[in-house]
């Protein structure tokens, strides 16, 4: 911590060094590599995929679960099935949880919702060619997406 003196000669040479130490403070870290800029900054920890949605079904879009978990969604090529778990990141005392897949036309939706310690799901629905929402809660907080993954594999959409 510095502590300026703003009422003396010597508080005034503090503050113009402070001062000056701010101004050229960009250009360091315009100078640092990136790579450690990156290793600088802090993660927010994520939960790993455990699966549990069952054999061939692999993870095609997640949402973070602010710090508390990651929810998944899972699809397996073979059965045209997407398959959603939440997990949380710190598996501890039973919390509520909720893991929840559907379509808008005809609305379906397939939840399962309950205090568990580790992750709430798995939830199959066939939905092959179809757009998915999908949704995990984790104790009041909600991640997931509306409308993705039409039809397709490709991450993220």
């Amino acid at each position: 911590m510095i502590n300026i003196r703003r009422a003396s000669a010597i508080g005034a040479a503090v503050t113009a060094t402070a001062c000056a130490a701010v101004a050229l403070a960009p250009a360091a870290v315009a100078a640092e590599p990136a790579v450690q800029r990156a290793a600088a900054a802090p993660k927010a920890a994520t939960a790993q995929y455990n699966g549990v949605c069952g054999s061939g079904y692999a993870v095609v879009n997640s949402a973070q679960i602010g710090t508390k978990g990651t929810v998944f969604l899972t699809y397996n090529s073979a059965t045209g099935k997407n398959c959603v778990v939440t997990i949380r990141t710190k598996p501890g005392k039973a919390v509520h949880m909720t893991a929840s897949l559907g379509f808008a036309s005809p609305t379906t939706w397939v939840t399962d919702t309950g205090n568990f310690t580790t992750y709430a799901g798995p939830v199959h629905l066939d939905a092959s060619g179809l757009c998915v929402t999908w949704r995990g809660e984790i104790s009041g907080e909600v991640a997931g997406k509306n409308g993705t993954n039409c039809g397709s594999l490709a991450a993220n959409r």
